[in-house]
């Protein structure tokens, strides 16, 4: 009876373990992921205009490089525009050199395509010059 007891207790805790694992998982480090993609916006940006799922399916939560030119710089949200169709929340916040009309590549994280405002829209930016 003893036995079977601990050997219950011990897959309990084995379950419990796991699950604690599985829902606390660690933070995604974007900045020191590899890249799976590196394109342009208007690459990315057609391909959703052209297919929305088959995008999604591809660039959805991966981490990727993109490049184009600033359109628009929010310093106060951490935030640029990248050729109007891409919208980039950058982890460090805007660097005081960055100036629009600039060339500028960025490895962050597909969040999705905003269908409204037609634009991409990624987070945990960061600039690589």
């Amino acid at each position: 009876m003893k036995k079977k007891l601990i050997i219950v207790v011990f897959i309990l805790l084995v379950l419990a373990f796991a699950v604690y694992k599985f829902l606390y998982k660690e933070h995604r480090d974007i900045a020191s992921e590899d890249v799976t993609y590196v394109e342009t916006v208007v690459q990315v940006f057609d391909a959703f205009q052209k297919d929305a799922q088959k995008a999604n399916a591809k660039y959805l939560d991966q981490t990727i490089e993109i490049s184009g030119k600033i359109t628009n710089i929010d310093s106060q949200n951490k935030l640029i525009t990248v050729d109007e169709k891409l919208s980039a929340k950058l982890t460090n916040g805007v660097p005081a050199d960055l100036k629009l009309q600039n060339p500028v590549i960025l490895k962050g994280r597909v969040v999705g395509y905003d269908d409204l405002l037609e634009e991409i829209q990624m987070d945990q930016c960061t600039i690589k010059k």
